[in-house]
């Protein structure tokens, strides 16, 4: 009789599974995509250039000798920020956004390299993919790490589940005769002694 297998760990199989993981990927790659279209659209509507498809797809756009080229790279930097938001909203674990950032890149240099049939040559786009990059990381673990450590709230109904222990405990020590824990109302005992703060 062969040995048997052991089955991974609950989590490994609930956590990761591989079709959500793509499907992450996907929606993170087009709302990238979708908001630097929309940046730059704006953006040479406001400068009064015609937009193209390049701006977005090319590298060849970002030089760091014309304006159209350092605009475009504070474009960039400001999707980037947005893209936080996504990575908050779609991964909200704070060990997976360097992975999927680094993803969103990698997948980037790739429709561009196949856009303009050549590999980046342009140090300034580079410099531009590693910082956005870096800033997409960094702020993505500070915002789901931020998210993570928030206090978790069982209030009951009607607000903030600390006045409403505020407001039992007052009604509950003006009847202190029913005795010490009537109405969820606790003493603070001294370590050192017996007598109530």
């Amino acid at each position: 009789m062969p040995p048997r297998r052991r089955a991974p760990p609950a989590g490994a199989r609930t956590d990761l599974p591989p079709l959500r993981i793509i499907r992450q990927i996907l929606f993170l790659q087009v709302a990238y995509y979708i908001s630097a279209t929309t940046l730059i659209l704006f953006t040479t509507l406001v400068y009064g250039t015609a937009f193209s498809l390049d701006l977005v797809l090319s590298w060849s756009a970002l030089r760091g000798d014309t304006t159209i080229g350092w605009m475009l790279s504070l474009v960039w930097i400001l999707n980037s920020l947005l893209c936080v938001i996504f990575l908050l909203l779609f991964v909200s674990r704070s060990k997976l956004i360097p992975d999927f950032a680094l993803t969103i890149h990698l997948l980037h240099l790739i429709t561009t390299s196949l856009y303009t049939r050549s590999i980046p040559s342009n140090l300034l786009w580079w410099g531009l993919q590693c910082a956005s990059a870096a800033l997409m990381t960094f702020l993505g673990i500070w915002a789901c790490r931020y998210r993570e450590l928030q206090p978790i709230s069982f209030g009951g109904i009607g607000g903030n589940s600390a006045q409403n222990a505020n407001g039992a405990s007052s009604q509950a020590t003006g009847s202190s005769s029913q005795g010490r824990n009537a109405g969820g109302d606790y003493e603070m005992v001294n370590m050192r002694g017996d007598e109530a703060v």
